[in-house]
């Protein structure tokens, strides 16, 4: 049976018609869901993907978390179905407290899009088991609101429970898309809650599934064949 991959398009969403693609490149079945459907279609697992949802009034994300269909994802989620929140889905994750910290705006207060290099921190996670840790890929990045923060105590948390997924690799030069680019701390460019089956991140995956799009790599793709493995083992 194929695996359904349900993809979640908010007022303001830009990135969900990409990301089901990547869903069907990895071999899987895109399901679109709407906002202010509670109703999930008997997905296997959700992707938010990234955008403006809402036009990030009051804060990116703030609103999108009370949207009806959160409430059925915060439920799944929290009984085990696997999340990926990609950007203002990352932001959204934070808000509805399935993921710790809170992204704030740019320390230069400039949008950032560029191909940034990340380096793997864990390959424990649903979104992450096609990967190495410490791989190093490139993928997208396009954000206003990119700052990951926490208080220390949480930090150091997610540090030593291995919850820190990818970190900005800083390693070469901004132009081979090295550095942090919008001073998250420590580096953190994505995390996963306690079960690993929550994941988010602020660069874009789904816009390097295919050698001609994008990026010109498929680093991005082993999120999606990842999950897919996930799913079948399950």
């Amino acid at each position: 049976m194929t695996a359904r991959i349900g993809v979640v398009t908010f007022p303001g969403t830009l990135d969900d018609r990409d990301t089901q693609r990547a869903v069907r490149v990895a071999g899987a079945e895109a399901v679109p869901l709407w906002h202010r459907d509670k109703d999930l279609k008997q997905v296997d697992a959700v992707v938010l993907p990234g955008g403006f949802s809402y036009g990030d009034y009051l804060r990116a994300g703030a609103i999108s978390r009370f949207s009806p269909v959160m409430e059925s994802v915060i439920g799944q989620a929290r009984d085990g179905m696997p999340v990926l929140g990609i950007c203002n889905g990352f932001q959204v994750l934070t808000e509805a407290h399935l993921l710790p910290g809170a992204m704030l705006r740019n320390t230069d207060l400039h949008f950032v899009c560029r191909d940034q290099r990340l380096r793997v921190e864990t390959s424990g996670t649903a979104w992450t088991a096609d990967y190495a840790a410490g791989q190093e890929i490139s993928i997208p990045l396009k954000n206003i609101d990119g700052r990951y923060t926490a208080d220390e105590h949480v930090l150091d948390e997610l540090e030593a429970e291995g919850r820190v997924v990818f970190r900005y690799a800083t390693g070469g030069p901004a132009a081979d898309g090295y550095g942090n680019p919008n001073g998250s701390l420590r580096d953190i460019a994505g995390i996963t809650n306690a079960a690993g089956n929550v994941v988010g991140l602020m660069p874009h995956p789904e816009h390097a599934v295919e050698a001609l799009t994008g990026t010109g790599r498929t680093d991005g793709l082993g999120f999606f064949t990842s999950v897919l493995k996930k799913l079948v083992s399950a």
